[in-house]
């Protein structure tokens, strides 16, 4: 344990490097009234920091710049609650309270607002429900030849696709449809969609076998969103705005880690875990990410987990803004998410 005057000297390093990038020095730390002590002093504080592990010196004789385990300190005991002011907080409003037709685009706005609010690359894993199962299906007549199927999944989430019909098919038999397919097929995982409609519609489909060929498609299309690893990243240019990737090709060799988005998945995937979680530095499992801090949220409909999504950035980021920052999106895009299915529950 640290005592109050060290962890004081500790805080005050990290809040000047996090502000600047530069190693600090004691003279620079003399100079703050809520140290009170001597450079002499302040000096012989900072070689103890160092030999715990908590400091260290990049240059001979230049000042001391935090460890990762200063940092996990920081965000752990250290780090001051803050607040976003009125003016960060309607921005992120404005674009919640934008009318989304679709989930994806829900979550692509959620990129761009967590890249814009933070400064630093966003990353959202769309929703994971490999174990979706249907809520209800829903076919409406909107023409002579063209039927709106409205898919409804255990999660909440909506699917919407226009398919063309005969001109002889009547309200009465899409109607009939509509009730026999949420019979059979409610409660029922999506993947296992297409056999139980082939085995318990096989009278059905003689005679309507394009109907039911986009029915089948619009079924796949639905569980094929909810399986395949979608990852939307924003704000990546910000990696040229940070000091430790000034070197081209340093910056180049991250970015191709950030494209292939395999990293990516893993990381987010394992994040879902957890409401909110924070690695710094060497904490992180993968080698990609040993010199970066990534600050990742969940988010939700109801009771059950959606994704995840959060920051990467440098281990000398402001992580009281950033948890601030993702804490009040994760509400705002829960809140969205509820209303959202809320209002596709009432049409």
């Amino acid at each position: 344990m640290l005592d109050s005057r060290k962890e004081k000297i500790l805080k005050a390093i990290i809040d000047d490097y996090i502000l600047t990038g530069i190693p600090v020095g004691s003279r620079t730390l003399s100079k703050r009234k809520e140290i009170g002590v001597s450079s002499a002093t302040i000096r012989n504080d900072m070689a103890d920091l160092e030999e715990l592990g908590f400091l260290e010196q990049p240059h001979t004789s230049a000042g001391r710049i935090p460890s990762d385990t200063a940092y996990r300190l920081y965000v752990d005991k250290l780090m001051p609650i803050t607040s976003l002011t009125k003016k960060e907080a309607q921005e992120i409003n404005v674009i919640f309270d934008h009318k989304m037709m679709q989930i994806n685009e829900v979550v692509e706005k959620t990129a761009d607002v967590i890249s814009k609010s933070t400064n630093h690359i966003s990353v959202v894993l769309a929703p994971q429900l490999k174990t979706a199962t249907v809520g209800r299906i829903q076919l409406v007549k909107v023409s002579d030849t063209k039927v709106l199927v409205v898919i409804v999944t255990s999660s909440g989430i909506i699917r919407q696709k226009v398919i063309k019909v005969k001109n002889d098919i009547s309200d009465d038999y899409v109607d009939m449809l509509s009730k026999m397919l949420t019979k059979h097929l409610a409660d029922k995982k999506l993947v296992d969609a297409k056999a139980i409609i082939e085995n318990v519609f096989m009278s059905e489909i003689k005679g309507h076998e394009k109907l039911f060929k986009s029915l089948l498609s619009s079924i796949y299309d639905t569980a094929e969103s909810h399986t395949k690893k979608d990852i939307i990243l924003g704000g990546a240019n910000n990696i040229f705005n940070y000091p430790e990737y000034q070197d081209i090709d340093k910056a180049k060799g991250f970015l191709e880690v950030l494209e292939t988005k395999e990293v990516l998945y893993e990381m987010l995937n394992q994040a879902t875990d957890l409401e909110f979680s924070i690695s710094i530095g060497h904490e992180n499992n993968f080698e990609e990410m040993k010199n970066c801090s990534v600050v990742t949220a969940t988010y939700r409909v109801g009771d059950k987990k959606l994704g995840s999504f959060g920051v990467i950035g440098p281990t000398r980021m402001d992580y009281s803004k950033v948890v601030t920052t993702l804490n009040y999106i994760s509400k705002s895009l829960n809140a969205t998410l509820e209303g959202f299915i809320e209002s596709k529950d009432d049409e």
